[in-house]
Parts: structure tokens; sequence; C-alpha cells
């Protein structure tokens, strides 16, 4: 009896909203398959305790965590290290515990990148029109970038913001970048083969909501994605395949962002068929 240890490995999430937020799912699973004893919390961390939070964690010894939105900026201030995606990107998604350091990475793009090529797509010589400028918007737009996309729109309503992501792009990338302006209701530029919607607009609870856009611009055998994962095929993309598009869920998005998280945390290759099928089985049965 002596020997044996009852203290399990803690990771997690930090966000705001994050009832909804299946990612302990497919890392649970994972951890089964692995046999590893850890555990992940789903914690709703207000903006104003995102500081508390984060000395929790040192204070508990947990492993890593995980950063949604409203946090994945705000939190690079508590942090010692930043990877140099994280550095470009401007945002954190995925904090890393090592030697009594807490180290920010950024895992947004890598799998959103991962989920196109699963679903054999190339982002090759590719014009991407991006819905948004906040954290999610910065990783998938830099990544995209460097896999080999020509050019970047980005539609953004806040001009600061949406100016810094194409200033971000321009000058880490070879692809081109432009900043277009959301007022009211935003048009889709002609030449866009891939269109994201990198808000969390459509979001659980607000699963009646989607962007303002026009969405007679949207034609057909366009690639229309979102970073949104629940509800699994939210307005947004239903409205895009009823004009013909083709449609990309934030699922495959969110398992491969989860596969490179559990093995940023645990130094091992995740079972990312488990935690697909994991996360699968919990939305056919929500």
């Amino acid at each position: 009896m002596a020997d044996k240890n009852y203290r399990a490995e803690l990771v997690g999430v930090f966000g705001d909203p994050v009832d909804g937020n299946p990612t302990g799912v497919l890392e649970e699973a994972g951890f089964a398959a692995a046999g590893l004893d850890w555990r992940y919390l789903t914690c709703r961390v207000a903006v104003e305790d995102l500081a508390d939070a984060i000395r929790g964690m040192r204070a508990v010894g947990m492993r890593g965590v995980n950063l949604t939105m409203p946090h994945k900026i705000e939190v690079i201030q508590y942090l010692d290290e930043l990877s140099e995606a994280a550095r470009i990107i401007g945002a954190v998604n995925t904090v890393i515990a090592r030697d009594g350091r807490l180290i920010g990475e950024n895992t947004d793009g890598k799998g959103f990148v991962r989920s196109l090529t699963d679903a054999g797509e190339s982002l090759t010589g590719k014009v991407v029109t991006i819905l948004g400028a906040g954290g999610a918007a910065k990783a998938i737009g830099v990544e995209c970038a460097l896999a080999g996309a020509a050019a970047i729109h980005i539609i953004n309503r806040n001009e600061g913001r949406g100016a810094e992501l194409v200033r971000t792009i321009a000058e880490n990338t070879p692809a081109r970048a432009d900043y277009l302006p959301w007022r009211g209701t935003a048009a889709i530029p002609a030449d866009t083969d891939i269109l994201i919607n990198a808000t969390c607009v459509g979001l659980f609870p607000d699963v009646d909501a989607c962007p303002d856009v026009r969405y007679e611009d949207i034609a057909p055998g366009m690639l229309v994605c979102d970073v949104v994962f629940n509800p699994a095929m939210p307005l947004f993309l239903k409205k895009a395949e009823a004009r013909g598009a083709r449609v990309l869920t934030g699922l495959g998005m969110l398992v491969n962002q989860g596969a490179l998280n559990f093995e940023l945390w645990t130094g091992e290759k995740a079972p990312r068929d488990v935690m697909y099928d994991a996360l699968k089985r919990e939305f056919e049965e929500a």
C-alpha cells in the first residue's frame, strides 16, 4: 500500500464560456488508451480571474492547460517563455509546465492545417479569406501562409487588430495579405478559395447565430470552414452548404490540436484515432 500513487497528473482548459468545450473527452480517451493516470479539468475562468488561475496552476503543479476565448492573448503576460510560433502569432492556446517554467505554445493553426490535409485539401497557391482577427484567426492566418497560401484576406470589425494581423503575415511569411473592413454585412472576395470563420459566432449556447456576411457570395465548390466545434455543424456551415460549398467542421481541427497538446504535455505519441472516435461518439450522443 505504501508504494501506491494516488496522485493523478492534471491538465485542463481555462476559458469563458467553456461549459460546451469537449476537449476533455478526447484528451481523457487518449490518456486511458496510453495507460496514463492523467486528468483533464474544464475550468470556467473569467477575464478578471486569469492571473489567479495561472498562479493556481503553478501552485497545484498542473502539467499544462489549454486557453480558449477570451484568454489566448492576455495569458502571455503571465508566462515565462513563448515558442517561436506563439511569438509570431501573438497568442497562446497551450501552456506546458516544464522545470518550474510555463511555456506558451500555439497549436490552433497547426491543428487547422492538419485538418485540411486530412481532408485531402492543399493550401498551395490558394486564396484564403478569414473572418476575425483574434487569437484563432492569427494562428490560422500565419500557419496557412506558411503552408503555401498565396494570399490571405482578413475581414474584421476592429481595423487596428485586422491591420496588425496583416502586418504579422506580411512580415513573417511569403504570402500577400490585406485587410478588408467589416461594416454591416461583409462581402466575401470573389477570388476566395477557402473561407474560414475564425470568430466564436455560433458557438454553444448561441447556436442560432452566424457571421453577418453575404452568403450569396459563397460560390459552389468553395471550401468553407469553421473553428466552432459545438455544435459540430454550426449554422454558418449549414448556410454555406446550402449554397453548394464544400464544408469542413471544427472537429478535425479540435482533434489535431488535442493530439498536439497530448504530445507536448506527456512526451508520448497521441492515439489520434482513439481521440477522434471518442469526440465523434460524444457529438453523436449529444
